[in-house]
């Protein structure tokens, strides 16, 4: 049998072996931004500017990383970002991550750009699933998405707000990353020379948009399928879109892609349950700010009892307590799961929750932190505290 903890310690070994194992093209999809890339370097980089104070003369017991979110009990604060092209990025990946989280019983977002459908995934993951939901500009669609969400079993749509136009990866453009991709000589021989991935997809099937796929035209190729998809996946979305979708939900609304403090107070004027403060992975806006330098300021105009998510560089059940202490109630976390499907196949999911889950719970011990509701208090100043102050 494998020994994953000797050959897989921590995230950085499973991104490691993930560039190894996936074709260039694949991978620079995965890790890369658009612009400069400063975007995606400042969510990881931002989180070593956050100090936590251990406190040594304590007796708190072992620490419980469990959470209450909406009513229902989690064993850890943190789940599975929503991961669009999963299967393609790492084909077979959808479906073992789902399953993990919900034996680990933390929650799984499907993403609308997964691969596979929400009526697929939404019975795997029960009352541990929730749904992002990118809104098409076709109002039918979008009813009509809204209720197969809800049958599905969904209680929790996660409404992206920050993808209102289509962006410029260089990395992308360079490799012809699109959908169908190009596949000139240099594309081939990623694809020959990466013969784990190359497998993986001969097994799985080349990679579709399942949860748009019923409402392509009829008789579409594949390019053209992108092209409708490329139509009707684009527009910001207004107040009066919000309030729609508010009106047609009724399950929790979350709110992800918030960075300003006075959008995030709108957003929950206009009904949502919650907000995931996010900048996409740095991925749609190179200057856009992180989830570190915005979390406290936003804390602090919503007050302690508003459900506020994070995401965005985190590495480590470590940066988990960072964020947590920052403010947020719970942190959503994406790229690493690919490395670690990418690096160990359908165990990687199971692999990485149990690391996040040790590195949390051994963080929080070496504070002295007994509750995940106490980290705020051991925030290093100059940071102010905004969260809340239970040890």
């Amino acid at each position: 049998m494998t020994d994953f903890n000797r050959r897989f310690p921590c995230v950085a070994d499973m991104e490691a072996a993930a560039a190894r194992r996936m074709p260039g093209f694949v991978h620079d999809y995965l890790i890369g931004g658009l612009g400069r890339e400063s975007g995606v370097r400042r969510n990881v980089e931002s989180f070593d500017t956050v100090e936590l104070m251990p406190r040594y003369l304590s007796e708190a017991p072992s620490p419980d990383i469990g959470v209450t979110l909406f009513g229902k009990r989690f064993d850890a604060p943190f789940g599975v970002a929503p991961l669009g092209l999963a299967g393609l990025l790492w084909p077979g990946s959808e479906m073992p991550l789902a399953k993990a989280a919900k034996a680990h019983n933390i929650p799984h977002v499907l993403s609308t750009f997964a691969n596979r459908a929400m009526e697929t995934i939404g019975p795997v993951t029960g009352d541990n699933g929730w749904f992002q939901f990118y809104p098409p500009n076709d109002p039918a669609m979008e009813a009509d998405m809204i209720a197969r969400a809800a049958r599905s079993g969904y209680q929790t749509l996660v409404l992206t707000v920050d993808i209102p136009a289509p962006t410029r990866r260089e990395r992308d453009i360079r490799n012809g990353m699109s959908v169908p991709p190009i596949l000139d000589l240099k594309t081939l021989f990623q694809i020959a020379t990466h013969p784990h991935w190359a497998s993986h997809v001969l097994r799985h099937g080349i990679p579709d948009f399942e949860n748009l796929s019923p409402y392509y035209p009829k008789g579409s190729s594949l390019k053209q399928s992108a092209e409708f998809v490329g139509r009707v996946m684009t527009g910001h979305l207004g107040a009066d879109r919000v309030r729609r979708i508010r009106d047609a939900w009724k399950g929790r609304l979350l709110i992800k892609g918030v960075l300003d403090v006075s959008e995030a107070q709108a957003y929950l004027a206009m009904g949502a349950d919650g907000l995931v403060v996010s900048n996409h992975g740095g991925r749609q806006l190179d200057a856009a700010p992180t989830a570190v330098s915005v979390l406290p300021g936003i804390r602090r105009a919503l007050g302690p009892d508003v459900l506020i998510a994070a995401d965005g560089g985190i590495r480590s059940g470590l940066d988990v307590a960072r964020l947590l202490a920052l403010g947020a109630d719970f942190v959503l976390i994406g790229r690493p799961f690919v490395f670690a499907s990418a690096a160990m196949g359908a165990a990687g999911g199971d692999h990485l929750m149990t690391i996040l889950k040790a590195e949390l719970s051994g963080a929080m011990a070496q504070l002295g932190c007994r509750t995940i509701a106490g980290l705020s208090s051991f925030l290093h100043a100059p940071v102010q505290t905004y969260g809340r102050h239970q040890t």
